[in-house]
């Protein structure tokens, strides 16, 4: 029998367990803020002890996964309901399941990770025609010949830009530009006080190795406009805003000084 750790991954790559659990735990509250049952059923048959995490893990730092996706699912439904067959590609995919929460039965996806990360997620996740698996790295450009349809494109980014520093993030946006123009992107980022901190208190504590420690820091988003005139921030929120009301005093004092702090942020730009 499978060691109940035994999970092929890298070090980054193993951090991917974190959302994926914080999901599977807030769909099994009486009142969840999202429903992830695809979540709920890959926790319970993956091969991983999440004792270390369950035991470590701040409610607020497993509440900025939800926020993330709550944000991340709301841009796309807006997108697609423009774009109803828009193509989306999920650049670090790890085991996220937007697509089985937005799926409108017509969009085009693709998942993009590093080959240990894919070869897990077919354990627990199909491909289908409209939901495919790419797997390369995301500085690898040839993947950028895989994407069918060329017209109406998002990128989703969570978790992932942290862990490059900011000449790779910004040789990145560039590509995406040379390749891609016009492609839209949700993403999320921290300040550079926000990496210490998550570095501190989630990855270590959650049991993580430093080698997957984050990296890009950036306090003002704002600030990419200048790397080249064609990003544009379309919208950015702090990660707490809109679920402080659903929490006490205590925490929501929390979430209001982490939000001042811009510790997490959300974002949705454009390049042309």
């Amino acid at each position: 029998m499978e060691n109940s750790n035994e999970i092929n991954l890298g070090s980054v790559q193993k951090t991917l367990l974190l959302p994926l659990w914080g999901r599977a735990i807030e769909t099994q509250k009486p009142k969840p803020l999202l429903v992830d049952n695809k979540a709920v059923s890959i926790i319970k048959s993956i091969p991983y002890d999440f004792t270390l995490i369950a035991e470590n893990i701040n409610p607020i730092s497993r509440l900025s996964w939800i926020a993330r996706s709550i944000y991340f699912d709301k841009k796309i439904k807006e997108f697609i309901s423009v774009f109803p067959e828009a193509t989306i590609v999920n650049i670090g995919c790890g085991l996220d399941t937007t697509f089985d929460r937005v799926d409108n039965g017509k969009i085009h996806w693709y998942d993009l990770d590093l080959p240990d990360t894919i070869e897990l997620r077919k354990k627990y996740i199909l491909e289908t025609d409209r939901r495919k698996f790419i797997s390369k790295s995301v500085f690898d450009t040839s993947w950028y010949n895989k994407i069918e349809k060329k017209d109406n494109v998002m990128f989703l980014i969570a978790g992932v830009l942290y862990y490059f520093n900011e000449s790779e993030v910004k040789k990145l946006f560039i590509s995406f530009h040379t390749f891609l123009p016009g492609v839209e992107i949700v993403f999320d980022y921290a300040s550079k006080l926000g990496i210490s901190v998550s570095n501190k208190k989630v990855l270590e504590k959650g049991g993580m190795d430093k080698s997957a420690f984050l990296k890009w820091g950036i306090n003002n988003i704002k600030e990419i406009e200048k790397w080249d005139n064609n990003i544009k921030v379309i919208d950015k929120m702090s990660m707490y805003k809109e679920h402080k009301k659903n929490y006490s005093i205590f925490k929501r004092m929390g979430m209001t000084i982490a939000d001042m702090l811009k510790i997490m942020s959300l974002a949705h730009i454009r390049i042309n």
